[in-house]
């Protein structure tokens, strides 16, 4: 049957579903009834058209081959596709589009024990990657080395609904056909990921760039799309080999226009210059809010609930509220519980950013050495390039700007695995804490990673008012800490709450400070209490040194808190003593207060007394600011 004859009707519908997804994608609509086709009949043509040719040694000059050997060590063999038709392919002809199937589709925190467990993968993943795997069981070293390798050949696409966890970007290997296309920075051909609604599949599609003759080369662009010549030096790194350690790797605060286009991104309308709100000493404030745990434990009598948000006193939402000018122009004595541009604490980026006004070369002490890799790769290259020469620890951890949880969040201290997470999500690597403070956890026998959860309280901007529930929560790995294996997520993360079938450690405060006082009988708690509300405040005042949207908002009528989540590394002070330096790790907007509300009943009648009422009397608090 030729390709549309009988279906266009389906086609239509093909059209419909799909069109938008093929002209973002940049496929020219001359192929798309081709496409379609070859997409209902599950047609793979390409072997009628492009044969795969090994170069051999001496094909190769001697700059190549040695670049080669440092890109894949060992004897992987060197491949190119090209035009074996004898009449060459034409571009203007319409089936001159072609379905590249996928040899392996993964998400990363998945990735080993698909190599373990799923016949025939890892000696497939192997030959692609050039590690040699002769026998039948799977060997733990032989899928290391090709964990490390597949980062040159995997390429990314995320699916656009579902959960935050469905969301997490999909990882694709493609096969000996497409993953033997070699890199041109004067691509033949074009490729994009293909998701087949009907089929439910996920292919790549090629087509050409022009015409070719017999015997030309296929060849694509790894950094498609890319201008600057020094991102795409980078982007390419994990295929041409470079040096960029002339690049400045200091970091600074980003200018001005950074801050203006998170602000026009974020859509929020900034408030109106108001007076302080007054209220009546014995007033009783109506609540509206959707957030689920304040309804069941909010049962102060000076607060009650509404279901009418006009009449409302308070706004406690889950959700981010963007409208400040009019509700400064119409109801400038209601309190909120947001701050307008909070988002420069709570997005990893803009933490990153506004810490720096903190000054020192790598930022402040309590935050990791952090660098943007939309913005800042090329000097978080230099930086690598450079700690690796000076034989300085090299490992990193990739963060989404706006994900907790520690979905798609990855520890490597590969340089090309950090590169190619700059093409899924919007990311920030920050240096791993390789020298973390641990616990001794006798139930498992070993020192494990924790982290600790502070619930901080942002009543103003001007004056700067900050206090510190006494209360804090601990989070504890379930391995023993090492640094291997880092996609061993009970061994390098602590967030178990939300992991199926997990051991959740749980310690209470109370009881946590004399067992790591035990520990560590040098470093009393109080003492390093006081450096953590110290990083608090320091964080505050640099978030809020510059007016909005440089810095958070002063609107009178906004209440906040934040859970900020820290670990604790050792580290050399001025005078060579050793200490326990607090390390900011990320700000909470709207967090989960449920084990709060569990062991603490009165958490939310003490957070409102707080924020609202202003009594702090007899509140579990600590006045930081």
């Amino acid at each position: 049957m030729e390709p549309g004859v009988g279906t266009q009707t389906d086609f239509q519908l093909f059209t419909q579903t799909h069109g938008l997804a093929l002209k973002s994608s940049g496929v020219p609509p001359l192929y798309w009834q081709s496409l379609h086709h070859k997409l209902a009949h599950e047609v793979f043509d390409a072997g009628e058209v492009f044969g795969i040719m090994q170069v051999e040694d001496d094909e190769v000059d001697e700059g190549d081959a040695e670049e080669k050997v440092m890109l894949n060590p060992g004897t992987l063999p060197v491949y190119k596709v090209i035009v074996t038709r004898e009449e060459g392919l034409q571009a203007a002809d319409s089936n001159s589009i072609f379905l590249i199937d996928h040899a392996w589709t993964y998400r990363v925190d998945q990735a080993r024990q698909q190599l373990w467990e799923v016949p025939g993968l890892l000696h497939r993943m192997a030959n692609f990657t050039g590690v040699e795997f002769h026998g039948e069981v799977p060997d733990d070293d032989v899928i290391d080395d090709v964990m490390a390798e597949m980062w040159t050949f995997s390429h990314t696409y995320q699916l656009s609904q579902g959960s935050a966890e469905e969301q997490v970007p999909i990882w694709y290997i493609m096969d000996e056909f497409g993953s033997r296309i070699q890199h041109s920075d004067e691509p033949t051909f074009q490729t994009a990921p293909f998701f087949y609604g009907p089929g439910q599949v996920t292919f790549t599609l090629l087509w050409p760039r022009g015409d070719l003759d017999h015997g030309e080369e296929v060849t694509w662009d790894h950094a498609h799309g890319e201008q600057n010549p020094l991102i795409r030096k980078c982007r390419l790194l994990p295929w041409e080999p470079a040096d960029l350690r002339d690049v400045n790797s200091n970091i600074s605060e980003p200018a001005e226009d950074y801050y203006k286009a998170v602000s026009a991104d974020n859509k929020e309308v900034l408030p109106l210059s108001i007076e302080p709100p007054v209220y009546r000493k014995e007033k009783i404030f109506k609540v509206y809010t959707d957030f689920k745990q304040v309804l069941e434990n909010l049962n102060s009598p000076r607060f009650v609930f509404t279901d009418d948000e006009k009449e409302a006193d308070i706004l406690y939402l889950y959700h981010h509220f963007k409208d400040y000018r009019t509700l400064s122009e119409q109801r400038p004595q209601v309190m909120v519980n947001q701050f307008p541009c909070e988002n420069l604490v709570t997005l990893k980026d803009c933490l990153a950013a506004v810490a720096r006004r903190a000054g020192g070369a790598d930022g402040p002490n309590w935050l990791p050495l952090t660098y943007n890799l939309r913005t800042e790769l090329p000097q978080f290259v230099s930086c690598y390039q450079q700690r690796k020469d000076r034989g300085e620890d090299n490992h990193w951890i990739c963060k989404p700007w706006n994900l907790a949880r520690g979905l798609d969040t990855h520890i490597t201290n590969d340089l090309n695995y950090i590169i190619r997470q700059r093409e899924s999500t919007p990311k920030v690597v920050c240096k791993y804490i390789e020298n973390p403070v641990l616990f001794d956890r006798e139930d498992i026998e070993g020192l494990v990673k924790f982290d600790i959860r502070y619930i901080v309280l942002l009543r103003s901007v001007q004056p700067l008012q900050i206090y510190a529930y006494n209360v804090f929560w601990l989070r504890f790995s379930n391995r023993p800490f090492s640094l291997d294996h880092f996609d061993n997520y009970q061994k390098h993360f602590t967030v178990m709450n939300y992991v199926a079938e997990t051991q959740l450690k749980q310690v209470h405060y109370n009881e946590f400070i004399p067992m790591f006082e035990k520990q560590y009988p040098k470093y009393l708690w109080k003492n390093i209490e006081e450096e953590i509300h110290k990083s608090f405040v320091e964080l505050f005042q640099v978030a809020t040194a510059k007016p909005a949207p440089l810095g958070i908002c002063n609107y009178p009528s906004s209440r906040a808190i934040y859970a900020i989540d820290l670990m604790l590394k050792w580290d050399i002070d001025s005078d060579g003593k050793q200490i326990m330096q607090p390390q900011i790790l990320e700000v909470n907007f709207s967090p989960d207060c449920a084990r709060a509300c569990k062991y603490h009943p009165s958490f939310f009648n003490d957070i409102f007394s707080v924020l609202a009422l202003d009594e702090v009397a007899d509140r579990p608090v600590t006045r930081l600011s």
